[in-house]
This record gives structure tokens, sequence and C-alpha cells, in this order.
């Protein structure tokens, strides 16, 4: 008879004792790698202000970076940027983004693309970007019925993105204009 160890696991008000940054998934804690490199930083500063200048005409959405997500007392993420079309219900968000955008780096790959992608999915998030800064390319994804569909792979094409209250166009051109706009 083999016995299986016991697997210790946490919730929320465990996770917010934490010291250092870290992500909880499904009761497990994750690291968060170190702080993201200039060139990360620099990618998501542009996906956050090309969104956040899409939505100067839609008071009902906004877009942040770098917060967590409080999905279920055994779950709080930190999408690297996301816009929502809600007003919190106090200091932390509680539901689900409307977008999210991941950029991915060699040590956030699988979690983004296998263990968020399934996790975004079950929790209704309409629309997942994943931006690939070396191929200078995002792949975009779409909740229906349930399921994520690829939208397509974007380059220098613009994508008109249709959340709950509101309707953008984003250009992923503008995503590498910058010098160094390449790897994370």
């Amino acid at each position: 008879m083999s016995i299986q160890p016991a697997m210790e696991t946490y919730r929320v008000q465990d996770y917010l004792q934490w010291e250092g940054d870290w992500e909880l998934i499904y009761g497990q804690p994750v690291a968060i790698a170190p702080s993201p490199n200039f060139d990360h930083q620099q990618l998501s500063a542009a996906v956050f202000r090309q969104l956040d200048e899409s939505l100067d005409d839609c008071p009902l959405c906004q877009a942040l970076f770098e917060i967590d997500v409080e999905f279920a007392e055994d779950t709080v993420v930190r999408p690297d940027v996301l816009v929502i079309c809600y007003q919190p219900e106090g200091e932390r968000l509680t539901r689900a983004p409307d977008l999210i955008f991941e950029v991915i780096s060699p040590k956030t790959a699988r979690r983004d693309e296998v263990v968020k992608f399934e996790l975004y999915r079950m929790e209704g998030v309409a629309h997942y970007v994943l931006v690939y800064p070396e191929a200078k390319k995002a792949k975009v994804w779409h909740l229906f019925e349930g399921e994520y569909r690829k939208v397509a792979d974007f380059h220098d094409e613009t994508h008109r993105f249709e959340l709950s209250k509101c309707a953008f166009d984003f250009d992923f051109s503008r995503l590498w204009k910058r010098k160094g706009g390449g790897q994370a």
C-alpha cells in the first residue's frame, strides 16, 4: 500500500500574509519570477499605454497592470496587463477581467500558455492575449461558448476587441516600435 504525501494547500488569507511576490493557483503557492527585465517592462508598458488611450472614450472600462485578481478563495494571479469593465467592490479585483495580456518569458511560458490559459478560460476571461517579444508576435484568443478559440497571430495588424461594455482597435505594430522591444 503506497501512501501519498499530504499536499498542503493555502487560501487567500494565507496569501495576504506572505512576503515577496507570489501567485496562488488552486491552493498552491507559485513564486513569481524576479522582477521583469527591462524589455518585458517596456513591452508591458506599451500594451498598457495603448489600452489606456483606447479606453479614453469608454468610461465603463479601464486598463490596469500588475494587479492581483482574486478568482477564488484559493486562487490569486497577477496578470501583466488587464482591462476590467466594472467598478471593483473594494480594494481587490474579485471578478474576471474582460481582457488579459501576458508577456511571455522563458521562465513563465508554461504557466501562461497552459495553467493560466485554462484558469482564465474557466473563470470567463473573454479575451486572452499571449505576447511573444522575441518573435514580435501576439496570439489572440476569444472565449466562445466556454472554450477559447484562436482569433489569429498578430505582428503588424490591428485587431478590434469587443468587450462587454465597449470596443476598440488595438494596433499590434505599435508594440515593436521601440528599440529593444524584442526580448523578455
